[in-house]
């Protein structure tokens, strides 16, 4: 975050460095409003980049194994850009080299799933998936794991059909 605000002050200042050029150059012929106006388009331009550039590149730098499995984009008023055309600002990734089951019960399914945001750290979620009858629950500590690989204490969810998370981790 502190290094994209850098980033967008120096934008606004390499604008304005080459309104100061080309006005020199055009001996004072420019307005004097040309100057403002050039270093803030600069950095509302670097800031619009910034947002919309995110996601890719986070995608490009995720290792190996992590697969996105669901994407939430956002819009707001205050942005009028992002009412044109949504961005990515969060996406859940689910890491395909976790996924392990209990050799009694092949149809249980545990994996990890990290959920990156713009502004936010990573966090990281482990998820039992029971494939057999289509639902899911999240890792808690009151969840036991018995020596025939059943488990108790869990809070299941059924999602909605194809959800992307359980087709995901199923799909081995």
């Amino acid at each position: 975050m502190f290094l994209e605000l850098i980033a967008t002050v120096f934008a606004g200042l390499a604008a304005a460095g080459i309104v100061l050029g080309l006005n020199k150059g055009l001996k004072g012929r420019l307005p004097k409003w040309s100057l403002p106006v050039a270093a803030g388009a600069a950095m509302l331009a670097s800031t619009i980049s910034s947002e919309y550039s995110w996601f890719p590149r986070t995608k490009s730098s995720l290792p190996e194994g992590l697969e996105i499995v669901q994407t939430v984009d956002g819009s707001a008023f205050y942005r009028p850009w992002t009412l044109l055309k949504p961005f990515t600002e969060r996406f859940a990734a689910l890491d395909t080299v976790s996924i392990s089951s209990h050799a009694a019960q092949p149809d249980m399914q545990m994996a990890d799933l990290y959920f990156y945001g713009r502004w936010a750290p990573v966090s990281k979620l482990a998820v039992l998936a029971d494939c057999a009858t289509g639902r899911r629950a999240a890792l808690a500590d009151a969840i036991k794991f018995h020596d025939d690989g059943t488990v108790s204490g869990a809070e299941w969810v059924r999602p909605d059909a194809g959800d992307p998370i359980l087709t995901k981790i199923c799909k081995r």
